[in-house]
């Protein structure tokens, strides 16, 4: 029998964490809550096994991992297909750094970035997006990836490629778009301060 009061607080707990996961992986709300909730309904079931188990948070990614790729079931064939366009693996290692939008760091602007961040990678494809985040977020190896996506390692390395330059792109252009609003917002308090004598 669960204590209900224990569950709620283990869930609370853990659903912010639960919820970035299947947000990152299927970029709609609604589908990441439907997932968040099946990931809480299982465990509700293991509560025993997990109730003080420091592994409890791993469980819970790996379960919503999982099930955010069985809802994206209906993509597996459209991925097979593109894995064999792309099928040529060069074994190049790709490495890029995302560009930091802000220069200055502030916890607003923390805040402000990430939001940037969740919202570049909703705009991805899916074939690029959810290998991104399966290995930038998730941390799985390309192998995994490969596996669980049931793609070639050279499909998952050349989307993982090409969803980095595209969020590059969105988020320089993000970057930029800052940049003008905040030298327009200054330019438009300093003409106020010129024409009221300030």
């Amino acid at each position: 029998m669960t204590d209900t009061s224990e569950f709620e607080a283990f869930m609370r707990r853990h659903q912010d964490m639960v919820y970035s996961v299947a947000l990152r992986i299927l970029a709609r709300e609604t589908d990441a809550a439907d997932v968040s909730q099946e990931v809480f309904l299982r465990a509700h079931a293991h509560f025993a096994e997990l109730r003080d188990n420091e592994r409890a948070p791993g469980w819970l990614k790996a379960v919503a991992r999982n099930l955010c790729l069985n809802h994206l079931e209906r993509y597996r064939a459209r991925w097979r297909f593109f894995s064999e366009l792309d099928n040529a693996d060069t074994g190049e290692q790709f490495s890029a750094s995302l560009p930091a939008p802000i220069a200055d760091s502030t916890a607003h602007d923390d805040e402000t970035r990430r939001v940037v961040l969740e919202r570049a990678l909703q705009r991805l494809p899916a074939h690029q997006r959810v290998p991104l985040v399966l290995y930038h977020f998730e941390e799985l190896s390309y192998e995994d990836i490969a596996r669980q996506l049931r793609v070639s390692l050279g499909k998952v390395k050349t989307d993982i490629y090409r969803g980095r330059d595209a969020l590059r792109q969105a988020l320089q252009l993000s970057a930029e778009g800052e940049l003008t609003a905040r030298h327009d917002t200054l330019s438009t308090q300093s003409l106020r301060n010129h024409a009221s004598g300030t």
